[in-house]
Protein backbone atom coordinates (compact mmCIF):
# COMPACT_ATOMS: atom_id res chain seq x y z
CA UNK A 1 0.00 0.00 0.00
CA UNK A 2 3.10 2.35 0.27
CA UNK A 3 4.22 1.83 -3.23
CA UNK A 4 0.84 3.20 -4.10
CA UNK A 5 1.07 6.33 -2.18
CA UNK A 6 4.70 7.24 -4.34
CA UNK A 7 2.39 6.79 -7.20
CA UNK A 8 -0.31 9.56 -5.67
CA UNK A 9 2.59 11.75 -5.09
CA UNK A 10 3.09 12.37 -8.29
CA UNK A 11 -0.10 13.18 -9.43
CA UNK A 12 -0.62 16.30 -7.66
CA UNK A 13 1.09 16.52 -4.02
CA UNK A 14 4.10 16.83 -5.75
CA UNK A 15 4.00 17.21 -9.41
CA UNK A 16 6.68 18.36 -11.32
CA UNK A 17 4.87 21.16 -12.65
CA UNK A 18 2.60 22.75 -10.37
CA UNK A 19 4.65 22.20 -7.51
CA UNK A 20 8.43 21.68 -7.71
CA UNK A 21 8.26 23.46 -11.05
CA UNK A 22 10.49 21.06 -12.78
CA UNK A 23 10.86 20.76 -16.39
CA UNK A 24 9.96 24.17 -17.50
CA UNK A 25 11.47 24.23 -20.94
CA UNK A 26 9.24 21.35 -22.61
CA UNK A 27 5.99 22.57 -20.39
CA UNK A 28 6.20 26.25 -21.99
CA UNK A 29 7.42 25.10 -25.29
CA UNK A 30 5.11 22.66 -26.11
CA UNK A 31 1.89 23.66 -24.70
CA UNK A 32 0.37 25.19 -27.36
CA UNK A 33 -2.71 22.71 -27.82
CA UNK A 34 -3.92 20.34 -25.77
CA UNK A 35 -2.68 17.58 -28.51
CA UNK A 36 1.07 18.43 -27.87
CA UNK A 37 0.61 18.86 -24.16
CA UNK A 38 -0.46 15.30 -24.33
CA UNK A 39 2.02 13.74 -26.46
CA UNK A 40 5.11 15.52 -24.93
CA UNK A 41 3.57 14.27 -21.83
CA UNK A 42 2.71 10.26 -22.75
CA UNK A 43 6.20 10.52 -24.52
CA UNK A 44 8.16 11.61 -21.02
CA UNK A 45 6.17 9.54 -19.01
CA UNK A 46 7.46 6.39 -21.31
CA UNK A 47 10.82 7.57 -20.83
CA UNK A 48 10.20 7.75 -17.16
CA UNK A 49 8.85 4.21 -16.46
CA UNK A 50 11.11 2.33 -18.84
CA UNK A 51 14.34 4.26 -17.24
CA UNK A 52 13.04 3.63 -13.76
CA UNK A 53 12.37 -0.07 -14.27
CA UNK A 54 15.99 -0.53 -15.94
CA UNK A 55 17.77 1.96 -13.18
CA UNK A 56 16.33 0.06 -10.35
CA UNK A 57 17.35 -2.93 -12.00
CA UNK A 58 21.20 -2.39 -12.73
CA UNK A 59 21.50 -0.07 -9.56
CA UNK A 60 23.78 -2.57 -7.55
CA UNK A 61 26.06 -2.93 -10.48
CA UNK A 62 26.94 0.55 -11.46
CA UNK A 63 29.85 2.30 -9.62
CA UNK A 64 29.41 5.61 -8.02
CA UNK A 65 31.87 7.10 -10.27
CA UNK A 66 29.72 6.53 -13.56
CA UNK A 67 26.57 6.63 -11.92
CA UNK A 68 24.58 9.96 -13.56
CA UNK A 69 26.52 9.17 -17.46
CA UNK A 70 25.10 5.83 -17.04
CA UNK A 71 21.40 6.97 -16.18
CA UNK A 72 22.26 9.39 -18.87
CA UNK A 73 22.86 6.58 -21.62
CA UNK A 74 19.43 4.90 -20.30
CA UNK A 75 17.26 7.60 -20.81
CA UNK A 76 19.23 8.63 -24.10
CA UNK A 77 18.14 4.73 -25.38
CA UNK A 78 14.27 5.21 -24.51
CA UNK A 79 14.49 8.75 -25.88
CA UNK A 80 15.92 7.65 -29.26
CA UNK A 81 13.12 4.89 -28.88
CA UNK A 82 10.18 7.56 -28.32
CA UNK A 83 11.48 9.48 -31.01
CA UNK A 84 11.53 6.85 -34.12
CA UNK A 85 8.16 5.57 -33.33
CA UNK A 86 6.87 9.03 -33.35
CA UNK A 87 8.46 9.78 -36.28
CA UNK A 88 7.18 7.11 -37.93
CA UNK A 89 3.66 6.59 -36.36
CA UNK A 90 3.19 10.05 -35.62
CA UNK A 91 5.18 12.42 -37.86
CA UNK A 92 2.72 15.64 -37.20
CA UNK A 93 3.16 15.40 -33.48
CA UNK A 94 6.60 14.69 -34.01
CA UNK A 95 7.20 17.53 -36.13
CA UNK A 96 5.24 20.22 -33.96
CA UNK A 97 7.63 18.59 -30.30
CA UNK A 98 11.02 19.12 -32.87
CA UNK A 99 13.89 19.57 -31.01
CA UNK A 100 11.82 18.86 -27.52
CA UNK A 101 11.36 14.95 -27.97
CA UNK A 102 15.83 14.42 -27.87
CA UNK A 103 15.80 16.78 -24.83
CA UNK A 104 13.94 14.87 -22.71
CA UNK A 105 17.31 13.22 -22.26
CA UNK A 106 18.41 16.11 -19.66
CA UNK A 107 14.57 16.75 -18.51
CA UNK A 108 15.42 17.17 -14.62
CA UNK A 109 11.98 15.35 -13.88
CA UNK A 110 13.64 12.31 -15.70
CA UNK A 111 16.89 12.09 -14.44
CA UNK A 112 16.19 13.22 -10.48
CA UNK A 113 13.77 10.05 -10.49
CA UNK A 114 16.08 8.46 -11.93
CA UNK A 115 18.97 9.33 -9.48
CA UNK A 116 16.44 10.50 -6.00
CA UNK A 117 14.32 7.04 -6.57
CA UNK A 118 14.91 4.59 -8.86
CA UNK A 119 18.80 4.07 -7.68
CA UNK A 120 16.97 3.32 -4.12
CA UNK A 121 14.31 0.74 -4.73
CA UNK A 122 12.81 -1.79 -6.05
CA UNK A 123 11.49 -2.26 -9.74
CA UNK A 124 7.85 -2.23 -8.45
CA UNK A 125 7.98 0.94 -6.63
CA UNK A 126 10.11 2.92 -9.19
CA UNK A 127 7.77 1.35 -11.81
CA UNK A 128 5.07 2.79 -10.03
CA UNK A 129 7.26 6.43 -9.36
CA UNK A 130 7.59 6.86 -12.61
CA UNK A 131 3.71 6.20 -13.74
CA UNK A 132 2.85 9.12 -11.00
CA UNK A 133 5.29 11.54 -11.83
CA UNK A 134 4.71 11.20 -15.65
CA UNK A 135 0.69 11.56 -15.78
CA UNK A 136 0.99 14.22 -13.36
CA UNK A 137 3.45 15.55 -15.48
CA UNK A 138 1.04 15.09 -18.81
CA UNK A 139 -1.84 15.56 -17.04
CA UNK A 140 -0.07 19.31 -16.48
CA UNK A 141 1.25 19.39 -19.87
CA UNK A 142 -2.21 18.92 -21.04
CA UNK A 143 -4.41 21.07 -19.08
CA UNK A 144 -1.78 24.15 -20.09
CA UNK A 145 -1.95 23.32 -23.44
CA UNK A 146 -6.09 23.08 -23.06
CA UNK A 147 -5.84 26.44 -21.12
CA UNK A 148 -3.48 27.99 -24.18
CA UNK A 149 -5.36 26.30 -27.22
CA UNK A 150 -9.10 27.41 -25.72
CA UNK A 151 -7.67 31.38 -25.37
CA UNK A 152 -5.05 32.01 -27.69
CA UNK A 153 -7.37 29.75 -30.36
CA UNK A 154 -11.05 29.17 -29.91
CA UNK A 155 -10.36 25.75 -30.21
CA UNK A 156 -9.94 22.56 -28.17
CA UNK A 157 -8.04 19.69 -29.56
CA UNK A 158 -8.33 20.87 -32.97
CA UNK A 159 -11.97 21.80 -32.69
CA UNK A 160 -12.82 25.19 -33.37
CA UNK A 161 -15.68 26.29 -30.88
CA UNK A 162 -14.85 30.39 -31.50
CA UNK A 163 -15.30 32.00 -34.77
CA UNK A 164 -12.15 34.26 -35.58
CA UNK A 165 -9.11 34.31 -33.43
CA UNK A 166 -8.67 34.20 -29.57
CA UNK A 167 -6.28 35.87 -27.57
CA UNK A 168 -2.90 36.01 -29.85
CA UNK A 169 -1.06 36.30 -26.17
CA UNK A 170 -1.77 32.61 -25.61
CA UNK A 171 -0.53 31.11 -28.52
CA UNK A 172 2.91 33.12 -27.66
CA UNK A 173 5.75 32.65 -24.83
CA UNK A 174 4.51 35.15 -22.49
CA UNK A 175 1.11 33.31 -22.86
CA UNK A 176 2.68 30.32 -21.52
CA UNK A 177 3.95 32.28 -18.41
CA UNK A 178 0.72 33.80 -18.06
CA UNK A 179 -1.49 30.82 -17.89
CA UNK A 180 0.99 28.33 -16.03
CA UNK A 181 1.05 30.67 -13.29
CA UNK A 182 -2.42 31.08 -12.89
CA UNK A 183 -2.42 26.98 -13.08
CA UNK A 184 0.03 26.93 -10.45
CA UNK A 185 -2.05 29.62 -8.48
CA UNK A 186 -4.97 27.34 -8.69
CA UNK A 187 -3.29 24.42 -7.47
CA UNK A 188 -1.43 25.78 -4.65
CA UNK A 189 -4.86 26.93 -4.01
CA UNK A 190 -6.12 23.32 -3.78
CA UNK A 191 -2.99 21.78 -2.53
CA UNK A 192 -3.65 24.08 0.60
CA UNK A 193 -7.33 23.13 1.30
CA UNK A 194 -6.75 19.64 1.34
CA UNK A 195 -3.57 19.11 3.35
Amino acid sequence: MNQWKNFNKGLIAENAIFVQVLGMCPTLGTTTSAYNGLGMGLATTFVLVMSNIVVSLVRNYIPDKVRIPSFIVIIASFVTVVELTMQAYLPSLFEELGLFIPLIVVNCLVLGRAEAFASKNTVWSSTLDGLGMGLGFTLALFMLGSVREILGSGAWLGMKFIRGDGMLIFVLAPGAFLALAYLIAIMNKFNRKNA
